[in-house]
C-alpha cells in the first residue's frame, strides 16, 4: 500500500467555500457495496436508504471557537492561537498552535481582547505551545464572544456570522472540538423527525474532533503514519441500542468517519461496543475488519488522507475512486461544506 494509491484529480473550484443555501439541501452519491453501483440522489431522500429498525449514531460534539487574536504584551507583536486540546485539571491549560512573527518564548503574557490573557508555561512537540489561560467568569462564554470559528485551511476566506450557526451541527452539545463532524451538518430537525417516523432510531455518542483531522500523511508509507488522540464517550445507552439493533437484524448507520472511529476503537472481539470514554488513535485503512459499522454517512475526502483510506476500507478503494471520478463528473461539491455519500 502506498499513499499515492490514495490520489485523485480534483477541480480546486468544486471545494465548498460556503455552505448551501439551506441546510439538508445539498446532494448525496449513494454507494452500494454489494451491487457495486452508484446513484445520485438529493440529502432529503436520505430516509428512502434506511429502513425500520435501523440505528443513526451521531456526534453530538459542539465545535468551539478555537481560533484567538491578539498581541504580545512585551512587544506589542500579533499573535494568532488556535485552541487544539485541553488538558485534564482545574486551569484552563491548552496545547495551542501560535502564529507569530516571532515565537513566544515559556513565560510571555499575551493579550487576546479585553478580558482574556494567556501565559506560555511551557513548549510540546509538533511546534505546540502549552498556554494557561487567566480570565474572570466562565472560559466557554469568554470564547463564544471573543473566539473565531475554526474553518478548514481549504475554505480559503474569513469566517462570517454565518459560520456560527453553518458550521454546528443540529446535534451539538458537547463542547470541544476543533472541526465539525461533517456527516452531520446535511441534517435538520424535520429529517430527523421524518426518519423518526419511519422508524430509524437515533443514538448519540461524542468523538472531539482535534486538529489530526487536517494533518497530511507524510510518508509514501502510510503505515508509517501516526494518528493523534481524539476523546471520545460512548454512553451506556447508545451501546445498549446498538446491541439491540444487531440482536434485531438492523443495521447501525455511522454518520460520519468520527462516528465510524469511535465505535470500532470501542469494539469488544466478539462484535459488541463498550460503553465508556477513552482517546481514539485508530488508523482505519484497507483490510481494516469492521465489527459494528454496517453503513456509513460521509463527505468527500482530501486526496492521500487517512479518511479517504478509511472509506476506502470500508466500501473498497477501486469502487471509491471510481465514486470520485463521478462525483467530479457531475460537479458535487467537496469537503466541509459540500454534498455527501451513502454507503450501504
Amino acid at each position: 500500500m502506498q499513499l499515492s494509491d490514495f490520489d485523485y484529480p480534483l477541480p480546486s473550484e468544486l471545494i465548498a467555500q460556503y455552505p448551501p443555501p439551506q441546510r439538508g439541501s445539498s446532494r448525496m452519491m449513494v454507494i452500494d457495496r454489494a451491487l457495486q453501483t452508484v446513484v445520485h440522489e438529493s440529502f432529503a431522500a436520505v430516509g428512502a436508504y434506511l429502513r425500520s429498525g435501523d440505528l443513526l449514531v451521531i456526534n453530538d460534539t459542539r465545535v468551539i471557537p478555537a481560533r484567538l487574536f491578539g498581541r504580545k504584551e512585551k512587544s506589542g507583536g500579533q499573535v494568532e492561537i488556535f485552541l487544539v486540546h485541553r488538558r485534564p485539571g482545574p486551569e484552563e491549560l491548552w496545547s495551542c498552535l501560535c502564529r507569530s512573527s516571532k515565537r513566544p518564548c515559556r513565560g510571555a503574557f499575551l493579550s487576546l481582547g479585553e478580558e482574556l490573557r494567556a501565559e506560555v508555561v511551557g513548549e510540546e512537540e509538533s511546534s505546540l505551545l502549552l498556554l494557561r489561560f487567566l480570565f474572570q467568569g466562565d472560559f466557554q462564554e469568554l470564547l463564544e464572544r471573543t473566539g473565531r470559528v475554526p474553518l478548514p485551511p481549504y475554505i480559503r476566506r474569513q469566517d462570517t456570522p454565518l459560520d456560527r450557526e453553518r458550521y454546528q451541527t443540529v446535534f451539538a452539545r458537547q463542547a470541544g472540538a476543533v472541526a465539525a463532524p461533517t456527516a452531520g451538518l446535511h441534517f435538520t430537525p424535520a429529517i430527523v423527525a421524518s426518519l423518526a417516523a419511519r422508524g430509524v432510531g437515533i443514538a448519540s455518542l461524542t468523538l472531539h474532533v482535534g486538529i489530526g483531522t487536517f494533518l497530511p500523511v507524510r510518508s509514501d508509507n502510510p503505515l508509517d503514519h501516526e494518528m493523534h488522540g481524539e476523546y471520545y464517550s460512548i454512553p451506556a445507552a447508545t451501546a445498549e441500542r446498538i446491541r439491540r439493533t444487531k440482536e434485531e437484524g438492523g443495521r447501525v448507520c455511522a454518520v460520519g468517519t468520527t462516528v465510524t472511529r469511535a465505535l470500532e476503537t470501542a469494539a469488544a472481539e466478539e462484535g459488541q461496543v463498550r460503553c465508556g470514554a477513552g482517546v481514539s488513535r485508530l488508523f482505519i485503512y484497507p483490510g481494516f475488519c469492521f465489527r459494528i459499522v454496517d453503513a456509513l454517512l460521509t463527505n468527500f475526502h482530501l486526496p492521500k488522507s487517512t479518511l479517504l483510506m478509511l472509506v476506502s476500507a470500508f466500501a473498497g478503494r477501486d469502487l471509491i475512486l471510481d465514486a470520485y471520478r463521478k462525483a467530479c463528473a457531475e460537479r458535487y461539491r467537496f469537503y466541509s461544506y459540500g454534498d455527501c455519500m451513502l454507503i450501504l
